[in-house]
């Protein structure tokens, strides 16, 4: 072969194969700008105006910043859906999402016989060891099941009162559980006794610092009532309970109704307790308060089953006889009646008599007859044993001739008075009176208990108690407020001072120290600061510490007068806060001072509820947001 024949046939082959390369190069040209236009005009119809589209051959690849994970999902899918999905390279990043708001914090403390549980969210701030060792310490040796976990926020305004005093209130209350959130407390407990409850009611209220929002829902079971005790009187001017006791709601009401029909005018208190001799106590009540009612004065009195009902002296006869015949024969089955019609006393002979008088200060003086000897040791032991030995003061008679329940009433009639605050009480033969003042709102009842049991169904009494809100040692305490006044009322007159330079209390205001150590005495457990403040004289540091010296050595001051002081702490604030002017030598006698302030933390504000509703809402938000500003930019 010739060597042009060759040359040519390579030739020809050599054309072929670079017509076939730029053939193969425009082929793919074409298919690149047609994928890369096909994939933009997609997403920019979608709004995707932020994503960058590059093909390269048969590969298409999407970058760009997508707001949120769903929107970058969705170009995705619209590339997709123009070339084969397989091609799509991702290469997109998610901007990030904001800081989500804060979460809840809440913690829920159970406590029951059984141990102790704790379950909810708190601050990693709060110190978990501590709040747990707290827990355990309340527990003792209980088992502890710990729930609690944490977050990395911010404590909210108000969470860590709330969360302290939880931790307080846990420690009085065996049977209880107590919710907590910023700002915000709820307790629900069981105690034993309404006096407990009345008890830990009082004090959680006076501990709770002022701003926080307490709800207070304490239970006590009915109480078992014994005797079952029921007194009303009604006289000329009155209608009045002296007891009351109902076996449910229902037959409380019932018995109030029919007192209110007797004449009875304002509240009344009634107790709902276990014990109740026959389930017809209140027909039977309602039965007897109707007869009295007709009578027009007297008394009438329930001890169990036995009913005594006691007219007035000079009451006819007849009436008489025929209100306490309808009775006896209403009367359900169980209750047994017993009726007295006093006799008319000739006013010029008075009767035997026995006095017992308790004064304010608690001196008691017994006066009046005895029948012997015997008695009158016996009075005296008793009166002494009661009341103390120095305090009784014995001035009886011996006659003959006195009743033979003489002794018993004597008796009766002292252990009357020891529920009383101060008052006397009167023994006849035909009836015991107890009059008087007392703190225990129950007084009466308990007196009427009493009396009804030691006298029997034969005995008259009456009965005259008043209770007193200062004489009651847990209702007459001041408030947390009227506390702060009264010691700063003492601090008006008679400030706390110092030596010079010191934090040593000057000797002269020693005395104040003891007024206001009897106040706190009194008020209980408060939260209280003890704030210190100098003048401006001096560096600044110096006068913070001296400041802080000298509220500390003031509650030290007041340990050791025996206040109990977990409650309260001592801050020094050196000479931020002046309330005269330090340029005057009055201006800086006034700033260099001690105050007792009490702790009111601010109340919280709503705290807005992370939900995934909210998070996808605000994600939809920014989506368009961004989505309105990238065509703009375009």
């Amino acid at each position: 072969m010739r060597l042009s024949s060759l040359l040519m046939v390579v030739g020809t082959f050599f054309a072929a194969g670079l017509l076939s390369l730029v053939a193969a190069n425009m082929s793919v040209q074409l298919i690149e700008d047609s994928s890369e236009i096909g994939v933009r005009d997609a997403l920019d119809d979608q709004g995707m105006t932020w994503a960058e589209v590059e093909a390269n051959g048969l590969q298409v690849t999407l970058a760009g910043i997508a707001p949120t994970e769903a929107v970058r999902f969705a170009a995705l899918s619209t590339a997709g859906g123009i070339v084969d999905a397989a091609r799509v390279i991702d290469d997109m990043e998610v901007q990030a999402v904001a800081a989500l708001a804060a979460p809840r914090f809440s913690a829920e403390i159970l406590r029951n016989d059984a141990g102790l549980s704790i379950i909810g969210l708190i601050p990693t701030e709060t110190n978990r060891d501590e709040v747990l060792d707290r827990i355990n310490a309340i527990s003792g040796r209980l088992p502890v099941t710990d729930l609690i976990e944490v977050a990395n926020y911010p404590a909210p305004d108000g969470w860590d009162d709330a969360l302290s005093f939880a931790l307080n209130a846990m420690e009085r209350l065996p049977r209880a559980k107590v919710s907590v959130e910023a700002g915000r407390i709820s307790i629900t407990a069981i105690t034993d006794s309404a006096e407990e409850k009345a008890r830990l009611q009082q004090q959680l209220r006076r501990a709770s610092p002022p701003g926080l929002q307490m709800t207070l829902d304490v239970a006590a079971p009915r109480p078992v009532i014994t005797p079952f005790t029921l007194r009303l009187v009604k006289d000329e001017t009155s209608t009045r309970f002296d007891a009351c006791s109902a076996d449910t709601d229902a037959t409380r009401d019932r018995i109030l109704q029919a007192a209110q029909d007797a004449g009875l005018s304002g509240s009344a208190n009634c107790i709902v307790g276990m014990g109740v001799p026959s389930p017809n106590w209140g027909r039977a009540v309602q039965q007897a308060i109707s007869a009295l009612d007709e009578l027009g004065t007297g008394s009438v009195t329930f001890s169990d089953a036995d009913v005594t009902l006691v007219a007035a002296e000079g009451t006819p006869q007849s009436d008489f006889d025929h209100v306490v015949g309808e009775l006896e024969n209403r009367l359900p089955d169980v209750f047994a009646l017993h009726a007295v019609l006093p006799k008319t006393v000739d006013p010029n002979q008075g009767p035997p008599e026995f006095t017992a008088t308790l004064s304010p200060e608690g001196q008691v003086q017994l006066r009046g007859r005895l029948s012997d000897e015997n008695l009158r040791n016996l009075a005296d032991s008793y009166a002494k044993a009661a009341f103390g030995s120095d305090k009784v003061y014995t001035a009886t008679r011996l006659v003959e001739d006195l009743p033979n329940t003489w002794t018993v009433r004597v008796l009766t009639g002292l252990e009357a008075l020891t529920q009383l605050s101060n008052g006397a009480v009167t023994v006849t033969p035909d009836t015991l009176t107890v009059s008087g003042n007392t703190g225990n709102p129950q007084a009466s009842t308990g007196i009427a208990s009493i009396l009804a049991t030691k006298l029997g169904e034969a005995g008259t009494f009456d009965i005259d108690v008043t209770y007193q809100k200062k004489l009651d040692p847990v209702a007459a305490l001041p408030s947390p407020e009227e506390c702060e006044a009264e010691i700063a009322g003492i601090l008006s007159t008679s400030k706390i001072n110092f030596e010079p330079g010191s934090a040593t209390i000057d000797a002269s205001t020693l005395g104040t120290m003891d007024d206001i150590a009897e106040i706190l005495k009194k008020c209980g457990d408060i939260r209280l600061e003890i704030q210190g403040h100098t003048d401006s004289q001096g560096r600044e540091e110096m006068n913070l510490n001296l400041s802080q010296s000298r509220a500390q050595s003031v509650l030290n001051e007041l340990r050791a007068r025996r206040v109990l002081t977990s409650s309260y702490n001592a801050t020094g604030y050196g000479e931020t806060n002046p309330i005269a002017d330090n340029e005057t030598e009055d201006g800086r006698e006034a700033n260099r001072r001690i105050e007792f302030v009490l702790v009111r933390p601010k109340p919280s504000a709503p705290e807005p509820e992370t939900t995934l509703e909210t998070i996808a809402s605000s994600s939809d938000t920014e989506a368009e947001t961004e989505g309105t500003e990238g065509t703009a930019d375009e």
